[in-house]
């Protein structure tokens, strides 16, 4: 089986972001950064080239597939910003109203840029997805 090519890396979060070509998105990256780092309480760490995450934990499809992915983390795309582990929680479909302007994926939440979203919504989210990510699906 292949494995999971989002894995832990060393590279310094800080100068990831740092390197992020659009001014706004970059200023933005390093607030989520702040914001996830106190509401988790856990440092980032880059997963693969481009997802900063905070915790972990370790999945098992019912096909055999298993890895570990990030709790909660964000992604600092070309177009927009790529919210990971957001819509997990119970309270997601209670709270995406009153985010503001964005999208959902599969799995992910895309804004284009903080100030489109009330941040203490999206603050919710954070920590909302994050306790049931970390409360359900964490293996000890």
């Amino acid at each position: 089986m292949a494995e999971n090519k989002t894995q832990p890396t060393g590279v310094p979060v800080e100068e990831f972001l740092a390197a992020v070509e659009h001014p706004g998105r970059r200023a933005d990256s390093f607030e989520l950064l702040g914001l996830m780092r106190s509401i988790t309480g856990q440092e980032a760490v880059m997963w693969g080239p481009s997802i900063v995450g905070f915790g972990g934990y370790h999945y098992r499809y019912g096909s055999g597939r298993e890895g570990d992915a990030a709790a909660v983390g964000f992604s600092p795309r070309t177009t927009n910003l790529a919210l990971y582990g957001l819509t997990y929680g119970p309270d997601a479909d209670r709270l995406l109203p009153g985010l503001g302007k964005h999208k959902t994926g599969v799995s992910c939440l895309y804004i284009n840029r903080l100030q489109d979203v009330d941040l203490g919504v999206l603050s919710e989210m954070i920590r909302a997805g994050y306790q049931h990510v970390m409360a359900e699906l964490h293996s000890p």
